[in-house]
């Protein structure tokens, strides 16, 4: 399977249980986490019932 990382842009081969995917390593991984944790990354409003869909309701 042919993936393209979403931190770095490489695309790599990696088998269909690759343990990173959809990142092409450990390291981007952790990344993207890190980026989440220091809040680089946000939703840009906060969330209203009509965004969610009719499964997510049953939670």
């Amino acid at each position: 399977m042919k993936i393209r990382c979403p931190a770095c842009d490489k695309q790599a081969e990696v088998p269909d249980d690759f343990r990173w995917r959809p990142f092409c390593s450990r390291r981007c991984k952790l990344a993207d986490l890190g980026a989440w944790l220091d809040e680089a990354y946000r939703l840009s409003r906060p969330l209203r019932a009509d965004d969610l869909e009719d499964d997510d309701l049953l939670i």
